[in-house]
């Protein structure tokens, strides 16, 4: 089972999506805190949008419809794809779990993308430097930079058996497109309180629930057909 989870399920508990209604992110113009040109203009304010953020995600919790995706991994090998940067999956539980956007705990030299550091704590700010001496940065993939764990996640796509997407609307791509490298035969379910306009396939079902009621629905659905 390949589950591509987005921001609809950690909203539900308490995190912001990336972008409300008004184009804001917690405030903040997205182009101003979540771009490569926003890093080189004013890195401390990047680093103080992020070190808000891993203060709110050190105070959330997994909800029911992580605990569900937990769950499900003793009956079936689950393989968690999220556009995600909290580590709520990991909270529940889940042991398989492939972020695409790069992780919120995390940190990175901006010499070397390979050197990555884990977080003991909220608080990156200048003079903050990898083992090269180099300035670290957040572990994010910003708009307009590559997403380098793509082609991994279309491989898993590729191999599912079972595939569900959950609390995301389908429209940001490239992770958006990884729902059409599904084998045509496997049986897609998507759960979301809006049906995403998207084309589907014959072998599509929509469950139009919030993750932590809908995930259930298919928790049992799955049960009571595969075990």
């Amino acid at each position: 089972m390949v589950v591509l989870s987005g921001a609809g399920i950690s909203a539900e508990s308490g995190l912001s999506t990336f972008r409300d209604h008004d184009g804001l992110w917690e405030g903040y113009r997205v182009e101003d805190v979540a771009t490569p040109e926003a890093w080189q203009r004013d890195p401390k304010l990047v680093l103080q949008f992020y070190n808000e953020r891993r203060q709110a995600g050190m105070n959330a919790q997994p909800n029911a419809g992580h605990k569900v995706l937990s769950e499900l991994q003793k009956h079936f090998d689950v393989q968690i794809i999220t556009q995600n940067v909290d580590n709520l999956h990991e909270q529940a539980g889940s042991k398989k779990v492939l972020h695409l956007h790069g992780q919120m705990f995390k940190s990175r030299s901006t010499r070397n993308p390979n050197l990555v550091y884990d977080m003991a704590g909220w608080e990156l700010n200048i003079g903050d430097c990898c083992e090269l001496g180099s300035q670290l940065r957040p572990h994010i993939v910003w708009f307009g930079e590559a997403v380098s764990m793509i082609e991994p996640a279309v491989e898993l796509s590729a191999e599912a058996d079972i595939f569900v997407v959950v609390g995301t609307s389908l429209a940001v791509y490239p992770a958006a497109s990884l729902v059409y490298y599904v084998a045509s035969k496997v049986p897609v379910f998507v759960v979301d309180p809006k049906v995403p306009e998207v084309q589907t396939r014959p072998n599509w079902e929509f469950i139009v629930e919030k993750a932590t009621i809908g995930l259930e629905i298919l928790k049992q659905r799955l049960l009571a057909k595969h075990v």
